[in-house]
């Protein structure tokens, strides 16, 4: 049986107020993540008003995701905790199958011409490693390190719209709370320089399968 929604959905909440709602409207069966939706006042379609960047969440997302170093120094990414490892011949093995088994590639400066063999693969899943996201770097451990304790990186779809996990229902309030504070923070230093008015227009937050909250700006 379907929950019953309990709040005005046009009303806008304080944060705290909308993530009691988001927790009292949330009834899937499993441990749902808290989704922030953040709609911007970007041009899509002008390139210096795009919006990209990372974040270092204080508690992760609640879910630790697969990491892949593209490095000749196999060795110092697997200590470092990545989930898969390798230089030209894991290039070669994605070129042939065309198979990905990871959810964010990271790769040390001098592989990047050698994964554009491969970048029209990695490429439409958002998996290309960029300096623009910092995942392209000479500091394997310190970059594996920060992405396997919750830095996330985000940018805005073709609608204007950022869209980010910051945690787990189930969580204390206090840690949802200072995630989501720490990400709207660096959203805002995200501001394209050439934006005029309002840079961030509504924000709205839900569980996975829950409605969303409208939470003040």
């Amino acid at each position: 049986m379907k929950k019953e929604i309990n709040f005005e959905k046009e009303t806008i909440y304080s944060f705290d107020e909308a993530l009691k709602l988001v927790k009292d409207n949330a009834s899937a069966k499993f441990d749902e993540s808290l989704e922030v939706h953040i709609r911007t006042g970007i041009d899509p379609k002008k390139g210096e008003q795009q919006v990209r960047s990372t974040c270092i969440l204080p508690h992760g997302t609640g879910k630790t995701k697969k990491v892949a170093v593209f490095t000749e120094n196999e060795k110092e990414a697997k200590d470092a905790g990545a989930d898969v490892v390798g230089g030209k011949e894991l290039i070669a093995e994605i070129k042939s199958k065309g198979a990905i088994d990871f959810e964010i590639a990271v790769a040390t400066p001098e592989m990047m011409r050698e994964l554009a063999q491969i970048a029209k693969i990695l490429g439409p899943k958002g998996l290309m490693p960029s300096p623009k996201n910092e995942t392209v770097t000479k500091d394997v451990p310190k970059t594996v390190k920060e992405l396997k304790g919750g830095k996330v990186a985000f940018k805005n779809d073709e609608t204007s719209n950022i869209h980010q996990v910051i945690g787990k229902i189930s969580w204390d309030e206090s840690k949802l709370k200072e995630n989501y504070e720490v990400f709207l923070s660096q959203v805002t230093k995200a501001k394209p320089a050439t934006i005029k008015g309002i840079y961030v227009r509504a924000i709205s937050i839900c569980s996975t399968m829950g409605p969303g909250v409208k939470v003040e700006v």
